[in-house]
Parts: structure tokens; C-alpha cells; sequence
């Protein structure tokens, strides 16, 4: 008997044997497996059903959105039918145009003596001022905009047309290129260059002044140079010696940008250092 009373007994009973099972954390344990059970189950039903819902949904008959376009397509309405006893509307009153003011002048014809009719002078220019030229003569309003058509007869006026020579458009200056301009023989021959011609002012040696000055110049697509300005200088005569050896620099290598020679703008510090 004692031996089929243990191997009945379950792991809850042996742990909590010779212990007070009304605590609640013995009904917690018996209870525990079959609640997890039940959970698995419910939320795996759960997933399928979310998963299956586009599906179940498809399958539901459109009856209520056939039944809708229906009742969208009775809305249009035929009109009402027209009442034959009824009279019709008046027409709307009609509209005046006022005529032009309108001169008899017709183009000058070659033709016999005896088919020629009695000479009309031309109108004088007063009356032209206020009138329209035409094939005959009518009185009209002056401010009316009504455009006379000139009978086919009417020689065409030929106007000279006058030939506008387009300005010449100045080629860009660029800050910034793919390959910039280049003195010839490149750094080394710039500062052979302004070493050799670059004179000291006397007034500035006088002075004791020493520094740069700082210009900027246009490289043109020949390598020429142009608009020469100081961006900042010592003075004392410095400036102007700066830009009297930049002004006579050689023709430079031109900048390039997309594989074509451009025009840049070039900043140049050059400096002045007593011994």
C-alpha cells in the first residue's frame, strides 16, 4: 500500500507534503499546466483567424456595394419634359454695333481713256485722322473698334524691315574651375618673375612699411590679363607697384572648365619684405 500511495503521489503533493496546502501557491501549481494549455490554444486560434480574416473577408458577397452603384445610377435624372403649350422665351434684343467712319480710296488702276470714270480727289490727312480707308465712303462712329477689311484689289504696303544687331554677350568670370590658370613655368617662374622686377618703393623703405598686397585680376581665355584691383594694401606707393608688375606680366595659361578655356578670377598676394 505504501508503495502505490508514493507512486501516485505527483511532484506537487511530494513538495508540499507535511505543509499547509490552503496558502494558495498549492492551487497555483495544479492549476498551472492545464490554464497554459488553454492559452496556447486560444491564442494560436486567435493568429490563424487574423491571418485567414483577408481571405474570409473576400468571400463575403458584394451585395451592398452593387446595391449602392445602383442607387448612384438612379440619381441622374432625366430632364423634364417640355410643355409644348408653353410659349418660348423672347430672343434677346439684338446687339448695335456702331459702323466705322469709313474713306473711298482705292489703289491707282491702269485702263483706257474711255473706261476712265471722273477723277475723285484724295482724302486730306484731317480726314484720314478720322476715318478708316475702304472701298466707299460711310459715316460711322470715330471710337468704334470695328476693323475694316481692305478690299483684295489694295496694293500690300511693304515695310522695311530693320535688322537689330544682337549686343555681344560677355563671357562669364568664374570663381571656381576644374583647372585654374597658371603662370607660365608655374609658382617657381611667378616668384623668379616678381623677384626680378618688383621694385621697392622709396617712400615705403622710408617708412620702414613691409607686408602683402592682396589683388585680384581677370585671366582671360587667351591668357591675357585684365581688371586689376587691390583687395587690400599697405599704400605708400606699394599698391601701385604691385599693379604695374601684375599689368605686365606674360600671357598666362588660361583656366579650363568642361575641357574649354573660360575666364577667372584670379587673387594674387604679393609681398614686400625690406632687407
Amino acid at each position: 500500500m505504501a508503495e502505490n500511495k508514493s507512486t501516485a503521489m505527483t511532484l506537487d503533493d511530494i513538495v508540499f507534503e507535511n505543509r499547509n496546502k490552503a496558502y494558495g501557491a498549492y492551487d497555483l501549481r495544479k492549476v498551472y499546466r492545464p490554464t497554459l494549455t488553454k492559452s496556447v490554444l486560444i491564442g494560436g486560434a486567435i493568429f490563424v483567424l487574423a491571418m485567414l480574416s483577408p481571405a474570409l473577408i473576400s468571400l463575403i458577397p458584394k451585395e451592398e456595394e452593387e446595391q449602392f452603384m445602383q442607387e448612384i445610377d438612379l440619381m441622374k435624372m432625366p430632364p423634364p419634359p417640355i410643355d409644348p403649350n408653353e410659349p418660348p422665351p423672347p430672343p434677346p434684343p439684338p446687339i448695335e454695333v456702331p459702323k466705322v467712319a469709313t474713306i473711298k480710296f482705292l489703289p491707282p488702276e491702269v485702263k483706257k481713256d474711255e473706261e476712265v470714270p471722273e477723277e475723285t480727289p484724295p482724302p486730306v490727312v484731317e480726314e484720314l485722322e478720322k476715318a478708316v480707308v475702304a472701298d466707299k465712303t460711310q459715316e460711322g462712329d470715330e471710337n468704334a473698334q470695328e476693323a475694316i477689311v481692305a478690299p483684295e484689289e489694295t496694293a500690300p504696303v511693304k515695310e522695311e524691315v530693320k535688322v537689330v544687331e544682337a549686343a555681344p554677350v560677355e563671357e562669364q568670370i568664374f570663381q571656381v574651375v576644374e583647372q585654374n590658370p597658371e603662370f607660365p613655368g608655374g609658382m617657381a617662374a611667378l616668384g623668379q618673375y616678381l623677384g626680378k622686377n618688383l621694385k621697392y618703393p622709396a617712400a615705403a623703405s622710408r617708412a620702414n612699411v613691409s607686408g602683402r598686397v592682396f589683388l585680384t585680376f581677370v585671366v582671360n581665355t587667351d591668357g591675357s590679363i585684365q581688371d586689376i584691383q587691390v583687395l587690400k594694401g599697405l599704400g605708400f606707393g606699394c599698391d601701385e607697384e604691385a599693379q604695374r608688375v601684375v599689368k605686365g606680366m606674360p600671357k598666362w595659361k588660361p583656366g579650363k572648365q568642361s575641357g574649354r578655356n573660360v575666364r577667372v578670377k584670379y587673387n594674387l598676394p604679393i609681398s614686400f619684405v625690406l632687407e
